[in-house]
């Protein structure tokens, strides 16, 4: 059975890179533009793993993971922060925020399917 995934990121084509490779391991995607366009997806939604970008407009990444991690549903569910920044600083607001796991752009498919299986066994 496959994983609920909610992916954010404001690039058009980092979400089909995504999708396209979670879907293609039987996973079932639901995609968001932005932070808070995931905020009110993931409000409505059951999801079993978010992965999320860093920088993006209206609400970036580090802010969603607090605000996720700040309703009941979702204070355990993984979250995985896809990104450019490779930066310490950084790396630790997600960890502080409550990110499961950093992942930096560009991914490889197998890297980021092997990542998802050990947060979500």
């Amino acid at each position: 059975m496959g994983l609920r995934v909610l992916a954010v990121d404001d690039s058009k084509t980092m979400r089909d890179m995504v999708s396209f490779t979670l879907k293609n391991a039987g996973h079932d995607v639901i995609e968001a533009t932005d932070g808070k366009h995931a905020l009110s997806l993931a409000e409505g939604a059951r999801v079993d793993l978010v992965i999320t970008d860093v920088n993006m407009p209206n609400m970036d990444g580090i802010t969603l993971v607090k605000s996720l991690r700040a309703l009941p549903s979702y204070k355990s569910t993984p979250i995985l922060v896809l990104t450019t920044e490779a930066d310490a600083t950084k790396k630790n607001q997600g960890r502080e925020a409550g990110a499961t796991g950093w992942i930096v752009k560009p991914f490889s498919p197998d890297k980021l399917l092997q990542v998802i299986s050990k947060v979500c066994p």
